[in-house]
Parts: structure tokens; C-alpha cells; sequence
């Protein structure tokens, strides 16, 4: 039996391409409630005022780009995942894209079946580039960077990002040395994971990853 339209998932979609945005709606139509918006300033406005449970963003729109809009999305605190859309492909697109607030990133002519398995992973919150909240701050695996409250970027490297997203992935677990050693630093020690925890909270906060005395680290709650 098929779900009512309340009870699918909302998806805002902005794309000024006529074409281009009735086949995707179409498409997408089956599984999301969709609301569809020509431009940036259109996208922004509905972003802020209601909630979505993803979005789906054109880089190239008249006026407000897509980066724009995603600037604007994730200044106001707003963490819906979001996949950008481009024809641009160039390793500074895709980064000003994530950076800018993308969690994933899809090259046109793209296929649909990825685009909808993509959607799919990051509302299971699984994407490759899923956006997690630690406390006031927002951490971006796809772009190997933090993002502190004030909206400043602070770059990982891949070990840092690596060992973050494991604890996010399980924010109430308690992982112990042993099991952070067997995920992210294969070969490595507990004198790793220590210098790893301890390179992340350099960079942005002594409480971005909390100690739990005699147990191990998990995913802390900075303010």
C-alpha cells in the first residue's frame, strides 16, 4: 500500500530549468512531497520557512546562485541535508559547493536511480557527505572540515575526519581505544587515538569529543 502524501518525506527542490525540473519531479514525485522553487531567493524563503527532510539544489540559478543559498541555509542553523546539482566538475567546485553547505555533490547529466539512492542514504543519515551536529557545531565528512558557530571553517585531515565520524556516527556510545584502533587507525595504538583526540580538540574545542575516565571517547556537546 502506497503512503498517504502527508505521511512522505518534504523535499525542497530548486532548479530554474523547466525541463530538467519536470522530470525530476516527476521521478521523485513517487516518494517525496515536493516543493519547487525557479530560483535562489524562491529556495531560500521556503528553507526558512518550513522544514524539510532534504534538498535538492541547482548550482547555476538566476540571481542567487546555489552556493549562495546554501551559505544562507546553513548561517541560519539550518541542517537539512542537501545535494548540490552541477555541471561543474572541477575539484574547486565541488569544495566551494561543500563548503558552502552541500553534504553531497552530483554531476549532470547524472542518473536517476543514484540521485534517489543518494537521497535515500543521507536521510538514513549514511550519506557519503551527511552534515552531523556536535552541539552548536557542524561537522562535514564530505568536506573534511568543522564548522564552528560563528560559521568559521576549520579543515581535517582524513585521520581527523575519520576518527569524528565514528564517533558521530553512535553519539551516546562510549568507544573504547581497542575499537576506534580496529575503525580508523588499523595497525596503530591507544597512544594514536590519544594524539588523534587530542589534534581535533587543538583545532576547534576541548569539548568537540568527550573522555569518559576508564572507558574511552565519544562525541562531545560544545557550546
Amino acid at each position: 500500500m502506497n503512503p498517504s502524501p502527508s505521511a512522505l518525506p518534504r523535499l525542497l527542490y530548486v532548479e530554474d530549468e523547466a525541463e530538467t525540473a519536470a522530470i525530476v519531479t516527476e521521478v521523485l514525485g513517487v516518494e517525496y512531497l515536493i516543493d519547487h522553487a525557479r530560483t535562489g531567493e524562491a529556495g531560500l524563503e521556503l528553507a526558512l520557512g518550513r522544514r524539510y527532510d532534504v534538498m535538492v539544489v541547482d548550482r547555476r540559478l538566476p540571481g542567487m546562485s546555489g552556493v549562495e543559498l546554501l551559505e544562507a541555509v546553513r548561517t541560519a542553523h539550518i541542517t537539512t541535508p542537501a545535494i548540490m546539482l552541477t555541471a561543474l566538475g572541477t575539484v574547486d567546485d565541488r569544495v566551494s559547493g561543500l563548503d558552502a553547505g552541500a553534504d553531497d555533490y552530483l554531476l549532470k547529466p547524472f542518473d536517476f536511480a543514484e540521485l534517489r539512492a543518494r537521497l535515500r542514504a543521507m536521510r538514513r543519515g549514511r550519506g557519503p557527505g551527511t552534515r552531523r551536529e556536535i552541539g552548536d557545531w557542524l561537522f562535514s565528512p564530505a568536506a573534511l572540515a568543522l564548522y564552528a558557530p560563528d560559521g568559521g571553517r576549520i579543515p581535517l585531515t582524513q585521520a581527523e575526519s575519520d576518527l569524528l565520524e565514528l564517533l558521530t556516527s553512535s553519539p551516546e556510545h562510549v568507544f573504547s581505544r581497542d575499537e576506534i584502533v580496529a575503525s580508523v587507525f588499523p595497525g596503530g595504538s591507544a597512544g594514536t587515538v590519544d594524539a588523534y583526540v587530542h589534534y581535533v580538540r587543538r583545532k576547534s574545542t576541548p569539548e568537540i569529543i568527550d573522555t569518559v575516565r576508564a572507558r574511552g571517547y565519544r562525541s562531545g556537546m560544545p557550546r
